[in-house]
């Protein structure tokens, strides 16, 4: 899979599934640029990739923050001219109960993942359809398939997601761009530690499972063939995809596991 030349921005690339997306896509020749608000740690990341002589470009962005969507995009198409992929990958994910959890906590996790991604896309759409064969990639989560207990924004924000990109990919269908949708299980990263709890702090506690998930790495070359074939959509995370089954054949079984969910 020879990606030479091609140029692929990726959100929520400082850690992660998300800085494992940026090493697979440079490792097979794609120029990256690198987002999330963590400047210093973007800036690592593209010296680990710049000392294989591939070019990465930090671009800092607030994907809560509209404006700062909008001067990112509008720095990197004066400096690229073009996006071939675009990987909405930043998100934060939540460990508090409704009950417990204000409203501005709701929105702050709406916002980033979903409105965020939005309005990126919105942004580099003109440039991926002008482009020769775009391709978007969203990550999404399995409780972007059904609703889980600690995760109530967390879950109607990767819904969303769902939502919006696949009535994307149908009005693109004639526009040469494609829509990869990712559904990640448990895989070893850092999501459960940095996601918010009611008073938006960090949780800061590794989920047992997440710490026994498949590798960001592994989860990278997968997403990245899954988006190069064109796949739809790609569930992936060992065990934790069979949750998807269980809450489509077995919902009676589905809910007597889900009550019994409980924090850390």
């Amino acid at each position: 899979m020879n990606l030479q030349g091609k140029v692929v921005w990726i959100t929520g690339a400082s850690s992660g599934i998300g800085e494992a997306l940026a090493h697979e896509y440079a490792n097979r020749g794609a120029k990256v640029i690198l987002s999330s608000r963590n400047e210093q740690k973007l800036a690592q990341v593209a010296a680990g990739i710049k000392a294989k002589g591939i070019e990465a470009f930090v671009a800092p962005i607030d994907l809560e923050n509209s404006e700062s969507i909008k001067s990112c995009a509008s720095k990197v198409l004066q400096q690229f001219h073009k996006i071939d992929i675009l990987v909405n990958n930043g998100g934060i994910s939540q460990r508090s109960y409704a009950v417990d959890t204000p409203i501005e906590v709701d929105r702050k996790i709406m916002e980033t993942n979903f409105f965020g991604a939005v309005a990126l896309t919105k942004e580099v759409l003109p440039a991926l359809i002008e482009g020769d064969g775009g391709k978007i990639v969203v990550i999404s989560s399995i409780v972007g398939k059904f609703g889980f207990p600690l995760r109530t924004a967390y879950s109607a924000s990767k819904h969303a997601l769902q939502g919006f990109f696949e009535a994307l990919r149908s009005e693109l269908f004639d526009k040469n761009v494609t829509v990869t949708i990712v559904s990640p299980g448990k895989i070893h990263t850092n999501i459960s530690v940095n996601a918010i709890t009611k008073n938006g702090a960090k949780y800061g506690i590794m989920d047992e499972s997440q710490e026994k998930g498949m590798t960001a790495d592994e989860c990278a070359k997968r997403i990245v063939r899954a988006a190069n074939n064109n796949k739809k959509e790609l569930l992936l995370g060992g065990k934790s995809v069979i949750m998807v089954y269980i809450h489509k054949y077995l919902p009676c079984l589905f809910y007597v596991m889900a009550r019994k969910v409980k924090p850390t």
